[in-house]
């Protein structure tokens, strides 16, 4: 794994809040967060990132949840930590999003679904994430197994959504 990148200086104790990230700024630390990451295809992971985004944009998705799709699998991957986003100058939505996205080990697919369910704003995201995993043309070009195995992960997934 890649040395982690600088990420931007935290709030500090004393003083008034230090105002939220903007979203290019957003984009930046999640860009930096997942340099050197690539996808299951071999591309670059921030692709990726750029495609959530915007396709929580293209569902009428408010900047929280913008900032939300930029950052949906830093904490996840291990692109940034827990205490970063618990710090990080963002809304409570956007790391409550964040934290919703954040899939926990060994956690059953109906506890994550319903945890992105009872969380406002996170299953725009989500869907704009599945949607985006479940591309065709990404899906292509992996391995038989893989896009099957892949494939239902995400029919699954959207079912247990309300969306299937």
């Amino acid at each position: 794994m890649p040395p982690m990148p600088p990420m931007p200086p935290m709030p500090h104790d004393s003083g008034p809040p230090a105002p939220p990230l903007s979203l290019p700024e957003v984009e930046a630390t999640a860009r930096a967060a997942h340099a050197g990451q690539t996808d299951k295809a071999g591309r670059p992971y921030a692709e990726h990132l750029r495609a959530v985004a915007e396709g929580v944009r293209r569902r009428g998705g408010d900047d929280e949840q913008i900032a939300a799709a930029w950052l949906h699998d830093a904490v996840e991957d291990d692109a940034l930590t827990g205490g970063w986003l618990a710090e990080a100058p963002l809304s409570r939505r956007t790391k409550d999003i964040v934290l919703a996205l954040t899939k926990r080990a060994g956690e059953p697919p109906e506890a994550y679904a319903a945890r992105i369910l009872a969380t406002p704003g996170a299953r725009l995201v989500k869907e704009a994430d599945l949607a985006h995993n479940a591309d065709p043309a990404r899906l292509a070009v992996l391995d038989r197994a893989t896009r099957t195995r892949l494939t239902e992960k995400y029919t699954r997934m959207r079912a247990l959504l309300g969306q299937g």
